[in-house]
C-alpha cells in the first residue's frame, strides 16, 4: 500500500497536470471522448436524476444530461473546474446543480446521496483506485450504480504484451495500460457490487463503459456511513 504521503503527493502532481492541460483539454479530446460520456450519461440517468461526476474535467460531459437531471461534478482540478463553470453559464446547463474542488477518495458527501455515480477516464489514474471506488460505493443509495468509463489494458496474449511496451508514453496522455478490468471486478466483488457489463465503445473499441450495481443489501454486507 502506497504510504500517505506519497499519495497526496501523487494527487498534487495530477492537480498541477490537468491545471496545464485544461486551455487545449477540449481541443484535443472532445472528439475522442464523446461516445464513452454518451453512453455513461445515458446508463447513469436509468438509475434516477442524483447524479454524481467525479472526475468532471473541463465539464465537457454536462450538456449530454437531460434537463431533469440532479448533477454535481467535482474534480481534483480548479482550473479544469473553471472551464467547465464557464460551459454551465454561457450554455444555461440548469441540471448543474454544483462543481466543487474534491479529491476522489474524498468525497465530502453524505452515504447514499446519488442514484449513480459517474467517472470518466479517471479510475486508471487516481493513486489508489480502490480507495476511490470505495468512496463512490458510500455516496451511492442502495440499489444505484457505479458507471465508469476507461481505457483498460488487455488481460493478456499479445495485445496486453503490446501494450506494456508502449505503457510509458500512455501515461503522458494520462491512459493507464496496466489497469485490468480483472481488477475492477475483485473490488466489485469483495464490496457487494456486481459487474453488469464492460462494454467498449468508440473510437474502435479503445474505450470501456462498465456498470457496477449495488447489491450490498441482497449480500448482507453493510453499506459504509463514513
Amino acid at each position: 500500500m502506497a504510504r500517505v504521503d506519497d499519495v497526496d503527493s501523487d494527487r498534487i502532481k495530477m492537480s498541477k497536470a490537468y491545471g496545464r492541460w485544461a486551455p487545449i483539454y477540449d481541443a484535443v479530446y472532445v472528439r475522442i471522448l464523446k461516445p464513452g460520456q454518451l453512453e455513461a450519461v445515458r446508463l447513469a440517468m436509468a438509475c434516477g436524476p442524483r447524479i454524481l461526476e467525479v472526475g468532471v474535467g473541463t465539464g465537457l460531459s454536462l450538456g449530454y444530461y437531460p434537463a431533469q437531471a440532479e448533477l454535481i461534478g467535482v474534480d481534483l482540478s480548479k482550473a479544469m473546474l473553471d472551464k467547465a463553470a464557464e460551459k454551465v453559464a454561457a450554455q444555461g446547463l440548469r441540471q448543474v446543480k454544483g462543481l466543487a474542488v474534491m479529491d476522489a477518495c474524498r468525497l465530502g458527501f453524505p452515504a447514499a446521496r446519488f442514484d449513480a455515480v459517474v467517472s470518466q477516464y479517471v479510475i486508471t489514474l487516481v493513486p489508489d483506485p480502490e480507495a476511490a471506488l470505495d468512496e463512490f460505493a458510500r455516496v451511492v443509495r442502495p440499489g444505484g450504480e457505479i458507471v465508469l468509463v476507461n481505457h483498460l489494458g488487455a488481460d493478456g496474449g499479445v495485445v496486453a504484451a503490446f501494450e506494456d511496451l508502449i505503457s510509458p508514453l500512455a501515461r503522458k496522455v494520462g491512459w493507464s495500460t496496466d489497469f485490468r478490468l480483472a481488477r475492477i471486478r475483485a473490488w466489485a466483488e469483495r464490496a457487494g457490487f456486481r459487474l453488469v457489463s464492460a462494454r467498449k465503445v468508440a473510437p474502435v473499441g479503445f474505450f470501456t463503459v462498465i456498470r457496477l450495481k449495488d447489491e450490498r443489501a441482497a449480500q448482507g454486507i453493510a453499506a459504509s456511513a463514513a
